[in-house]
């Protein structure tokens, strides 16, 4: 059995739409976050932090809105800066900006216990060794947990909250002409950040064992 670890239930709706009903068990567990740069190195320990607490295999995520008129923020501190300030004010921070281009970026995280071998996006020994040290491990004394890593990004620019559909940022976010939370879940999965990063892991899910 596949655990995909959250409390969200929005990211459980689009996951199944790839790993199917049968094939993912949602977890409500809230896995420590630690506090880092690099979403990679924080999902990697996420899933690691899941997979100790379940001993089955699972997935995690961590995603984030970058705005390139704010260098990049709210990036990995996105969940936290929706939670305190709102979309709304999130917004009046880039109204005034020149530029409004933003990005959508997801890191799903994969760890079932076994060695790590390859990714379809590698996983070099400074995400693994930042991942460690967040987590008060040696990479060279005690080798963190396996994990495999999927990223998936989506262009597109910061507007005027419309839409009623989808969570988070995604009434904020634009990308051709409409909102995320103007689409369907199966139009936004089609594009979006976390099922471009979902498509890939779906991929390679299905073959892994073979």
């Amino acid at each position: 059995m596949l655990y995909y670890v959250t409390t969200n239930p929005g990211k459980i709706r689009e996951a199944r739409q790839y790993l199917g009903d049968e094939t993912i068990t949602d977890y409500d567990y809230d896995y420590p976050e630690i506090q880092s740069e690099s979403m990679k190195a924080i999902a990697a320990e996420g899933a690691r932090d899941a997979y100790r607490k379940l001993g089955e295999p699972v997935v995690v995520d961590d995603s984030g809105l970058f705005v390139n008129g704010l260098e990049g923020f709210p990036g990995p501190y996105s969940s936290y800066v929706e939670e305190k300030l709102g979309i709304e004010r999130v917004w009046n921070l880039v109204e005034p900006l020149d530029d409004r281009t933003a990005s959508f970026r997801c890191v799903m995280a994969y760890c079932d216990g076994d060695p790590f071998e390859a990714s379809p996006d590698p996983v070099d020994k400074d995400d693994r060794a930042a991942a460690a040290a967040s987590a008060g491990e040696s990479l060279e004394e005690d080798e963190p947990l396996a994990v495999k890593l999927f990223v998936g990004t989506v262009r597109g620019e910061i507007v005027a909250p419309r839409g009623d559909g989808g969570f988070g940022f995604d009434p904020i976010f634009e990308h051709d002409d409409s909102t995320f939370a103007e689409l369907t879940s199966e139009e936004k999965n089609a594009l979006s950040h976390r099922g471009r990063a979902l498509a890939k892991f779906a991929e390679w899910y299905e073959t892994k064992d073979s």
